[in-house]
């Protein structure tokens, strides 16, 4: 399926998404940190759907002034929905995506018609901050531990999170570094500052109100999201099933690409849940 790109204007800055035409709802596709839409390449070749840069990503503005807290990237979406027309969708989120699109569903249960949440933030209780992340809240050092980071520490984290040598290669390394530069690590930072372990709880209060079908899927060794909150998620959200990936990081669908075929019959209506 062919994938478009184009960039719009949302709210006096650029956004850039791709999209793929789909017969019934789309799917909404959602990237965490530090990457962006190029997550969903693959996935939108083969099921269609909208993957935007979210702000301070990949090719979306990265303006100081933009708001990237938790609740700012809800209200991003809020407005970026709108422009795109999409009225309602299955929404595919990953790590802090899945967070944010979980926090707009709460917002607009109506307009989210399944969730499919790989590896999420944990809006729940018992989530502790892993170490870098807790150094990266500290003003001042967080500065200065984001701004040092090299090509060669950036790849070193990223392969931390996967499970297979090969899972990162040279090509989408490249382009992840070559988005890294001074908005993205001010975009990090503000949002892991926006929000304490205690603020993520708060945001799920109303999780247990959401309905939809939801399938919450979960690389058993990711080496920063416990994939014991797998199993917490699908208690708190009523319409959820759980399924844990063996031999997979915190992007499992890189160590395990049948994961991008268990997502996509999940947005065919393929799989029961």
């Amino acid at each position: 399926m062919h994938v478009d790109e184009q960039t719009i204007e949302v709210a006096g800055a650029p956004v850039f998404y791709r999209s793929a035409p789909v017969p019934a709802d789309p799917a909404l596709f959602l990237h965490s940190v530090p990457t962006s839409s190029d997550d969903w390449l693959t996935f939108l070749e083969h099921s269609g759907g909208v993957a935007p840069d979210l702000p301070g990503f990949g090719r979306t503005g990265k303006a100081g002034n933009l708001d990237y807290s938790l609740t700012g990237y809800v209200e991003f979406l809020e407005r970026f929905v709108d422009a795109v027309e999409l009225e309602r969708f299955a929404l595919v989120g990953h790590g802090w995506g899945a967070a944010i699109g979980l926090a707009f569903a709460q917002r607009h249960p109506d307009r989210v018609s399944r969730l499919v949440l790989i590896d999420a933030v944990p809006l729940l209780p018992g989530f502790s901050w892993p170490r870098i992340v807790r150094r990266w809240r500290l003003p001042g050092l967080g500065e200065l531990l984001m701004g040092s980071v090299s090509r060669r520490m950036l790849t070193r984290t990223l392969r931390a999170g996967a499970v297979r040598d090969d899972a990162w290669t040279a090509e989408r390394l490249e382009a992840i570094w070559e988005h890294f530069d001074q908005g993205t690590q001010r975009a990090i930072l503000r949002l892991h500052r926006s929000v304490d372990e205690a603020g993520l709880d708060r945001a799920g209060t109303a999780l247990a109100q959401l309905e939809q079908p939801a399938t919450v899927l979960w690389g058993e060794r990711d080496p920063w999201l416990p994939v014991a909150f797998a199993d917490a998620y699908g208690e708190r959200l009523a319409g959820a099933r759980v399924e844990r990936i063996a031999q997979a990081g915190h992007w499992p669908w890189l160590d395990r690409p049948e994961v991008i075929d268990r997502v996509t019959g999940l947005l065919a209506g393929a799989g029961g849940h």
